[in-house]
């Protein structure tokens, strides 16, 4: 009797071990449940971490979160570069004052906000159309914050001379969509749950922004035809990598990010999602890219590219299904949607002013915007930091790769170029269409959808926390919120100066 079931034994045994090498992570009724979230960016991080915070004490304990990451490190599209030493942003760089979800993160997290040096007040811009500069601001080469401070009152007047009154009312357009915006910060009771993106926008005020092109608004806004094809192109070409034929509401919020009050964590973006993760009790996978997602009646099983598999009762796609090679099964059905890659190249070296037909690298304006044409190799140029007079790094986005080429024709000479290829945001065109937070009807979320509107770190931030209340109202009943945890942003940064 014991030989047989020592046989039996080993049988089993053998069996386990000729299957196909899989880790199942198998959840019963008497286990706690399990939220697997695909990507650790802004976006799949403030999961986890909205997760955690509007739950009850007894309901956090008894949620297991799990985020699946295919690179080896966190943050999305929120990194680093390093160039002669010094740390610079290469993903998502600047965040609003109202940004209130980030200031939130980074008060938590015990992180230091970095604000623009007071010399960027007085930097000279310069608008390229391929030929020439069309616009010029003063530039004066002083270190004086006396001198400095003249220079820049005297760029003031300057552009409101070019531009007139079409300035202020630019600021309005963008003030009136920031407002707006500002509702998504509201107090529960007076702020809904939001199963599709366009619930969402409507509820705020912001969806027909969506329907129409920037353009179009701004000359409904009065706005001179030169501001639109300058200043404004720049700036949606420097923050989007696109024209104004981009949707409003995007084209809003690349404008807000071109005003003052702007900051960015010091060190680095990114350590906002490395913080939240670690601050929700998460279990991290790194360089673990996931392959398949498949319902199960009660579960997901998600499958990864290292051959295993894991059951979770709720499953959520934080990074963009463009980006990624997930298989769904049953299949999901969301709209086309293509991706604007933007190219970042970093330059440690002098820039050529025969390019620019000048005469010496000073002539050169320390921020070169560009005019819309496709023929234009790129869409900015910028310093980051000036070494020496001829050391100095430089950041160049562009639309397509910086050939060796073409950066020894714009450049006198290189020490060092670092060169990254980012999915960076939707190519926008109105009327923007959106994929539903929810894919299935049960319980896979999709958070990057909110990119049609607007794609920040902060709007990803919005979005999450808004899944975050879906699946705990959904899945874990409304009940088990915790009223005591319900507080806003807003309510938590009052004493932030707006």
């Amino acid at each position: 009797m014991s030989t047989k079931h020592n046989i039996i034994t080993f049988l089993l045994l053998l069996l386990l071990i000729s299957s196909p090498q899989t880790l199942f992570c198998v959840s019963t009724t008497n286990s706690p449940p399990t939220v697997c979230i695909v990507g650790s960016g802004i976006a799949g991080s403030s999961v986890a971490h909205f997760l955690r915070r509007y739950s009850t004490q007894a309901l956090s304990d008894g949620i297991q979160i799990r985020i699946f990451e295919r690179s080896g490190v966190v943050g999305g599209r929120m990194a680093t570069v390093s160039v002669a030493g010094d740390t610079f942003e290469a993903g998502a760089s600047i965040l609003h004052s109202k940004n209130y979800h980030a200031v939130n993160f980074t008060q938590l997290l015990g992180l230091k906000m970095k604000r623009p040096p007071k010399s960027e007040d007085s930097m000279s811009i310069g608008i390229w159309d391929g030929n020439k500069f069309v616009f010029r601001t003063l530039q004066v080469n002083s270190k004086s914050p006396l001198v400095q401070k003249i220079v820049s009152f005297a760029n003031s007047i300057y552009l409101f001379i070019r531009y007139g009154s079409s300035l202020l009312k630019m600021e309005r357009f963008v003030e009136s969509a920031v407002d707006r915006f500002l509702k998504y910060y509201e107090d529960f009771d007076a702020r809904p749950v939001f199963e599709t993106v366009e619930e969402m926008l409507k509820w705020a005020g912001l969806f027909n922004l969506t329907t129409r092109t920037l353009q179009d608004e701004l000359i409904d806004a009065k706005l001179s035809v030169s501001l639109i094809d300058e200043l404004v192109t720049v700036i949606t070409r420097i923050n989007y990598g696109q024209s104004v034929s981009i949707s409003g509401l995007a084209g809003a919020v690349s404008l807000a990010g071109s005003g003052g009050g702007l900051w960015a964590v010091e060190g680095g973006n990114w350590q906002m999602a490395a913080g939240l993760i670690n601050h929700s009790d998460v279990l991290l996978h790194l360089n673990e890219e996931i392959k398949s997602i498949s319902y199960q009646e009660k579960f997901y099983e998600l499958n990864s590219t290292m051959g295993n598999s894991y059951l979770c009762e709720v499953t959520v796609v934080a990074t963009p299904l463009e980006e990624v090679n997930i298989h769904f099964m049953p299949l999901v059905s969301v709209p086309d949607r293509k991706l604007q890659h933007t190219h970042v190249t970093f330059v440690r070296g002098l820039l050529n002013p025969v390019y620019f037909g000048l005469q010496a690298v000073t002539d050169i304006p320390q921020l070169v915007g560009t005019m819309e044409d496709p023929n234009l190799p790129f869409s900015s140029i910028s310093i980051l930091k000036q070494y020496n007079e001829k050391d100095i790094t430089y950041k160049l986005f562009s639309r397509k790769p910086m050939t060796d080429a073409l950066l020894d024709n714009i450049f006198s000479m290189r020490k060092d170029t670092i060169r990254i290829d980012w999915g960076a945001y939707p190519f926008y065109r109105a009327p923007e269409v959106f994929a539903p937070f929810i894919l299935d009807g049960q319980h896979l979320y999709y958070v990057n959808t909110f990119e049609n509107a607007a794609s920040t770190m902060e709007t990803s931030a919005v979005a999450a926390e808004n899944v975050a209340r879906l699946i705990l109202s959904r899945y874990f009943s409304e009940a088990s919120l915790s009223s005591s945890k319900l507080r806003t942003s807003a309510e938590e940064v009052l004493h932030v100066d707006l």
